[in-house]
């Protein structure tokens, strides 16, 4: 189903969410532009638990599409296919506008149908794919604009990271750990690197693989794995059959919050860019497994003590403390400044469209 405001406002917002983090990213936002009187239409891919996910949130979407695989040939025909998937979709939406935290398939669909897009992203080094001089691009001010390879006149900044967006607002539900019967372990919470994922450097496999294999050799220790997919999830439990049958590592069969989860463990290991940081947001002791290039938001959150990179095997055994971590009622509240950032500027963009 699709969300659309009717008249007397024409104002329409095509929001696709491509990959898991862009939903709770996404749910404040569409929040605060239902707010000031926008409609809103969803597309969501079915692929890392996005549906899931966005079931979870109470979204109403349209599922259009699913992932072909990590192999360059299959990424480019799944573009192309979703690409057409989307086409009935934004014809019958008639957006005003298209907004997306990376989704190649709507940048293409928007530039051949002449809708105005922005594409936000948080990491510099990503291949971004502008197919239209219409395109916007955003992102957080600790990415020199310089590092971003678009029209100048094109680039919107928001203050804070992208996690700030969504954290603003989080409040913790205890009911976590009796569902995933986390008792007085010592919870640690690990993400496998993005195997399939164009950036992938083996290295951060084998610091995947030393960082188990620590973790589960400490007494009162218990992993909560959180696979990418089926596949990772099979190759865990093949390679460490007797963590998971003493029960000291986990995998969670249905998606749940994941800054509820972070919340509620006592550090946080991961391959991936967005769990890092939204550990760092809540203030949860994290440990970066990713050895691809590492960007100036990762870099800035490292160089303030808010994120500790993990670079060899040997930093697993030494950097990485296994502890038990004091607890609050909740994080620290921030004043949401970077959500509102976010919404002025998509704002801004639908405004100049008029």
């Amino acid at each position: 189903m699709l969300r659309r405001l009717e008249e007397p406002n024409p104002m329409n917002i095509w929001i696709d969410l491509d990959n898991s983090p862009h939903v709770p990213f996404f749910v404040p936002i569409i929040r605060e532009l239902e707010r000031r009187g926008y409609g809103i239409a969803l597309t969501a891919r079915d692929a890392f638990q996005v549906c899931e996910l966005a079931n979870l949130h109470g979204l109403k979407y349209k599922r259009v599409g699913h992932h072909y695989g990590k192999h360059r040939a299959l990424k480019a025909y799944g573009l192309c296919v979703r690409t057409a998937e989307l086409f009935p979709t934004a014809w019958s939406v008639k957006p005003d506008i298209a907004v997306s935290h990376g989704s190649r398939s709507q940048l293409l669909t928007a530039a051949i149908m002449g809708i105005p897009s922005i594409v936000i992203l948080d990491y510099e080094f990503a291949k971004l794919l502008v197919f239209s001089s219409q395109t916007w691009v955003m992102a957080p001010e600790v990415i020199p604009n310089s590092s971003i390879h678009h029209n100048q006149g094109r680039v919107l900044t928001y203050p804070g990271i992208k996690e700030d967006v969504y954290v603003a607002g989080f409040k913790p539900d205890p009911s976590i750990q009796g569902q995933l019967g986390l008792g007085d372990k010592v919870v640690v919470t690990v993400r496998p690197p993005a195997n399939e994922a164009h950036y992938h450097n083996p290295a951060s496999d084998e610091l995947f693989h030393a960082a188990i294999e620590f973790i589960g050799a400490i007494p009162n220790t218990m992993i909560v794995l959180l696979p990418r997919n089926s596949t990772q999830d099979a190759s865990a439990r093949k390679t460490w059959p007797a963590l998971f049958s003493a029960g000291k590592m986990i995998v969670p069969e249905h998606a749940h919050d994941g800054l509820n989860l972070i919340w509620h463990s006592d550090l946080v290991i991961s391959g991936g860019g967005t769990m890092n940081r939204e550990a760092a947001a809540l203030g949860v002791p994290v440990y970066s497994i990713f050895r691809g290039r590492i960007g100036a938001v990762d870099r800035h959150l490292a160089d303030t003590g808010r994120l500790v990179l993990i670079e060899s095997p040997n930093d697993v055994r030494t950097k990485i403390i296994p502890a038990a971590r004091p607890r609050t009622a909740g994080p620290a509240q921030s004043a949401g400044n970077a959500l509102m950032a976010v919404v002025d500027n998509i704002v801004k963009v639908v405004e100049l469209k008029c």
